[in-house]
């Protein structure tokens, strides 16, 4: 198999998925080296796909009904071990966790897309943060950092910021977007 029929088998396979595929999934099912599928994935943004890097592998992204909902930016500090806490509460109030984003001095912004929709993936994503040796990015601008959240409608968007307030972990909004 070719690079080049490698890489639209690849794309197929994540366009055919709703949840993330692992690097090393996908370089099993295509008789590669992981290395080989990050280099393809590479290959594949440099061509405009749409392909985003999560905990969980990577996602081919759609247009769904979170692109079209009002998102808010928060600004949050908490404790690592706070982490699951702050997505339950927003998942019970309908919101979904779309990024985490830290202002580090040097490198200016750091993004990394999250999308957590359910209490099993907050769930999921808490229990490798503890088993991890690798610190959250929080950690470089002293737990300070936005989530970009996404909700139904504005008013559940209030009602996350006070519920997030309420619970102290609410700084301020560093700004407000409906997309």
């Amino acid at each position: 198999m070719t690079g080049e029929e490698r890489r639209n088998q690849l794309l197929k396979m994540l366009k055919a998925q709703s949840t993330p595929l692992s690097g090393a999934a996908l370089a099993g099912s295509l008789h590669v080296s992981r290395q080989v599928i990050v280099q393809d994935i590479a290959l594949m943004r440099a061509e405009n796909h749409d392909i985003l890097s999560t905990n969980r592998g990577y996602l081919y992204r759609r247009k769904d009904a979170a692109e079209s909902m009002p998102k808010r930016v928060f600004f949050v500090r908490h404790t690592t071990e706070q982490v699951l806490e702050e997505f339950l509460t927003v998942l019970e109030l309908g919101g979904k966790i779309l990024d985490v984003v830290v202002e580090h001095e040097l490198y200016g912004q750091i993004r990394v897309d999250l999308l957590i929709e359910t209490k099993q993936e907050a769930q999921d994503f808490f229990d490798k943060l503890m088993k991890s040796h690798d610190n959250p990015l929080k950690v470089l601008t002293d737990d300070c950092h936005y989530h970009t959240i996404a909700a139904p409608s504005e008013k559940l968007l209030d009602l996350i910021g006070q519920e997030l307030q309420r619970k102290g972990f609410y700084q301020a909004v560093k700004g407000a977007a409906s997309e």
